[in-house]
């Protein structure tokens, strides 16, 4: 058996040539999981468009009909930082819809993935960062009124904090949020998470695998969440035009196995999303994301053993 992929062809949509948030990526990730063998075409789930009771949540009412229907104000848009499009906006409910998919189908198998979400900067009433919906916070809600959640714990390994994460359960003892990021880079004002690691810049390998090590162990002992969203951002890497630490591929596929195999080892359903990652050479980012599916089939072959 193989673990579920999460992917739907409208989670791209067009934008301004040479704006640097490339949404090809998507699309191009899924081509490639393919052509490598890492997936199979009937591993691959689609997602359906979101309800508005999804969204809201999480979300202000107010605030999703506005991006949805193209009327929010231009100051709210900029701090999005994506141009609006009807096509934007219908492709940010299908990747919305999609993280809740994967965390539905973690609980079913073990393990789960998506070929995009991440968009851990949006607050209730406002999306920043290219944020605009919280995938990670919905996808949390929407299991617990399902009754198939009670305490979700949410690991963040961004380059980032995950601070609207973070803002939206700050008073929610049934979420746990946990962020390890870059504390000099965005956001300049950061949330409380309910446990923040902050890493210097530059931080290599060795060093952020072994700082991962001291936590999430213990984390996974504590928290005993009936399920982990793990945000597999890979702006952490070196080369990335937007982070602050130097990892390798190498170090991201060791993350990556290492996130899975704790999780897996401790009998904790693991859901994840691709978050940040930002370069010029599309080719190289996207090879960058492909390495949580490498990761999480090598992980989930031997949970099936």
């Amino acid at each position: 058996m193989s673990f579920p992929i999460v992917y739907h062809r409208d989670y791209v949509a067009p934008l301004p040539d040479g704006h640097r948030f490339p949404m090809e990526k998507f699309s191009e990730l899924y081509a490639q999981l393919l052509n490598d063998g890492v997936a199979t075409p009937d591993q691959f789930h689609q997602p359906e468009l979101p309800s508005l009771e999804w969204l809201a949540l999480v979300h202000d009412v107010d605030y999703i009909e506005a991006y949805c229907q193209g009327t929010l104000d231009a100051k709210a848009q900029r701090r999005i930082g994506l141009p609006w499009s009807a096509a934007l906006a219908h492709r940010t409910c299908i990747a919305v819809a999609g993280s809740v998919l994967t965390a539905q189908l973690a609980l079913k198998h073990g393990m789960a993935c998506n070929t995009a979400g991440g968009t851990h900067h949006a607050f209730p009433s406002y999306g920043s960062g290219f944020c605009i919906f919280n995938d990670l916070a919905i996808a949390a809600r929407v299991l617990q009124s399902q009754g198939l959640a009670r305490t979700v714990l949410i690991v963040d390994l961004d380059v980032h904090q995950g601070d609207g994460t973070a803002y939206i359960f700050q008073d929610d003892p049934s979420i746990f949020t946990f962020s390890m990021h870059c504390e000099s880079n965005f956001p300049g004002k950061k949330q409380r998470s309910d446990l923040d690691v902050s890493l210097p810049e530059g931080m290599e390998d060795e060093a952020y695998l072994r700082t991962l090590a001291q936590y999430l162990p213990d984390l996974l002992t504590q928290v005993r969440p009936d399920l982990v969203l793990y945000d597999a951002g890979v702006d952490p890497h070196q080369d990335d035009v937007l982070g602050k630490l130097a990892l390798s591929n190498t170090g991201l596929f060791r993350r990556e196995m290492q996130v899975l195999s704790t999780c897996v080892s401790q009998g904790c359903p693991v859901a994840c999303v691709i978050g940040g990652g930002y370069s010029k050479d599309r080719e190289s980012l996207v090879y960058r994301h492909s390495l949580l599916h490498r990761a999480a089939s090598q992980v989930y072959t031997q949970l099936r053993l």
